[in-house]
């Protein structure tokens, strides 16, 4: 829900938040009325200006501190979402643009996620990444954002020896079998389509 992007649906926010569409249209009543966001009942909402550069303020907050977490204290890429939560709203601007400079500025945090800039502006990446179940066999992939952050996901990936920054090849994609298997060094790991389409690589040169 980006400001001048169109409008996201009650219902598309409640599947991704996991409650009850009452409950978003309570929120997004109570956005509209804080002028965060402009809500239209039976069609959705959009973030305003000021909606987005909350938003961004916030995701800044919450993707530096899980890579503090992560770098600084050796958190596992698991643990740290519920941590950066309880942390994101107790720390001071001032703080969060020394952790952005005690680690060297950094563009993505554990999972590939891009970290605005203290400006409000994504870092981008690259637009060759895309799902793993795009990707055809005897493509070599390097892995670089997962959008399944949940932690028995994240622990199957570490688990597997898949984690952010690291370079594969596709064995094979059986898309009516709806399956993927992906070879680490010689380690052959087999993945659903469900699991595989969260993975987001980009190919590189063997």
């Amino acid at each position: 829900m980006q400001s001048g992007s169109a409008s996201v649906s009650t219902g598309e926010l409640a599947d991704a938040l996991a409650v009850l569409p009452g409950t978003v249209t309570s929120m997004l009543k109570t956005l509209d009325e804080a002028q965060l966001a402009t809500y239209t009942p039976y069609e959705g909402a959009v973030l305003t200006e000021a909606g987005r550069k909350l938003a961004m303020r916030i995701l800044r907050r919450h993707r530096l501190i899980e890579l503090f977490l992560v770098q600084t204290l050796e958190l596992a890429w698991d643990e740290v979402h519920e941590e950066a939560e309880h942390m994101e709203h107790a720390v001071s601007d001032r703080l969060v643009d020394r952790i952005d400079q005690f680690l060297g500025r950094p563009a993505y945090d554990p999972h590939g996620d891009p970290i605005p800039a203290a400006d409000g502006n994504l870092r981008g990446r690259s637009k060759r990444a895309r799902p793993l179940t795009e990707c055809p066999a005897g493509t070599r992939v390097k892995f670089v954002r997962v959008l399944n952050q949940g932690p028995e996901f994240l622990r199957f990936l570490s688990s597997s020896g898949l984690a952010v920054g690291v370079v594969g090849a596709v064995v094979s994609n059986i898309a009516e079998a709806g399956t993927v298997r992906v070879d680490l060094d010689g380690r052959a790991i087999d993945l659903g389509y469900s699991a595989a389409d969260k993975l987001l690589v980009e190919p590189v040169r063997s």
